[in-house]
């Protein structure tokens, strides 16, 4: 059997139970958002040297093919989805929480580009945005999933920022959007 079998030619996929949709349904755009996603997390694990957040990351990566699956399986499908569970999401919080614990990591908007691995990181979490605006597309159409993907997909890209800017901070880079105004409540000044 070869993995091209012609049958996506005419501009249709199938959906996890076996179910043909055009490529351009909006649960199709769902979860090749969060495939895409996955890959670009691929790419910024590759080049991280912290090992702590390459681990985090693979982590992750695997929890979002069920995510993906869970997208990819209609409510009709005799398949039953893969389970997208609050101790899920509970990973991430604690993460989030752990990360903004660390003594030094930037509370401020920051500036893309300042440390490569960071910007890999940076590049996943706007893909990571992307593929939750996606998801909220096709749940307004109509669209039938788990309760639990889209605060997974929000707490995500919070995640994937703190890891650029734990990154930066390990290798003592300063990405502060705007390194003039040190200090004061967090986010407060970005936009000034």
């Amino acid at each position: 059997m070869s993995i091209s079998t012609k049958r996506g030619d005419g501009g249709q996929t199938g959906l996890a139970g076996g179910i043909r949709v055009s490529k351009a349904d909006l649960r199709v755009e769902s979860y090749g958002s969060v495939d895409e996603l996955n890959t670009v997390l691929g790419f910024a694990r590759s080049i991280c040297r912290d090992k702590e957040i390459a681990e985090w990351t693979e982590t992750i990566q695997r929890t979002l093919f069920r995510v993906g699956s869970a997208l990819a399986t209609p409510p009709e499908s005799k398949k039953q989805p893969p389970a997208i569970s609050p101790e899920d999401i509970d990973m991430l919080t604690d993460l989030v929480h752990k990360i903004e614990a660390t003594e030094g990591i930037l509370a401020d908007w920051s500036l893309p580009g300042a440390h490569t691995e960071s910007a890999a990181y940076e590049v996943a979490r706007t893909v990571c945005r992307r593929a939750e605006r996606a998801v909220v597309r096709f749940v307004e159409n109509g669209g039938i999933m788990q309760p639990t993907v889209l605060p997974y997909l929000n707490r995500l890209s919070d995640v994937i920022w703190l890891f650029g800017r734990l990154i930066e901070l390990k290798a003592g880079i300063e990405s502060r959007l705007r390194p003039e105004t040190k200090g004061g409540p967090k986010w407060s000044r970005a936009w000034e």
